[in-house]
């Protein structure tokens, strides 16, 4: 038994000009211009920023220069994990001086990152060496990468956070 095609059935005809139309369309596009610009971008692109956010370059911190970025006044806010610094303005319900991580800001964050804490005696002070985390669980180091990936998905690494000396 062979398979036959039959125009006769509305069916087939149908759908053998439905094939044909689809073969010339594809053959032949419609390559005419239009005669007006689109509505939509008379005025301008609208998916434009008001205004670009500041150019971020990658530099070196210490613990001593990274401190005026806390985010008061409006300015940027940065802050560090396990040796890497992150541009968390974008964060700033969370990171600013009101922000549930507020105190992270323009610090390093690894030690209350990695141990899931907001309090102040999880921060380095300023003028001291960085913080080895040398008696961090492995759970807590784990806890403190899971940080770092999350925050390199989502913010802009800007620096890199070395001892006051280093410099």
């Amino acid at each position: 038994m062979g398979l036959s095609f039959n125009l006769g059935t509305p069916l087939n005809t149908a759908l053998f000009v439905y094939i044909l139309y689809s073969v010339q369309r594809i053959v032949f596009p419609n390559i005419s211009r239009p005669k007006s610009i689109p509505h939509e971008f008379k005025s301008g692109y609208s998916w434009m920023p008001k205004a670009h956010p500041p150019t971020v370059l990658f530099k070196t911190f210490t613990p001593k220069t990274l401190e005026p970025f806390n985010g008061k006044d409006d300015g940027r806010i940065l802050l560090a994990i396990n040796g890497t610094v992150f541009d968390v303005t974008a964060g700033r319900n969370f990171y600013g001086p009101n922000g549930m991580y507020g105190n992270f800001a323009g610090r390093d964050a690894s030690r209350g990152m990695a141990k899931q804490s907001f309090d102040l005696d999880m921060l380095t002070p300023v003028d001291h060496p960085l913080d080895k985390l040398e008696d961090l669980t492995p759970e807590e180091i784990d806890n403190m990468k899971g940080w770092i990936e999350h925050f390199s998905n989502k913010y802009i690494i800007c620096g890199r956070l070395v001892n006051n000396d280093a410099l």
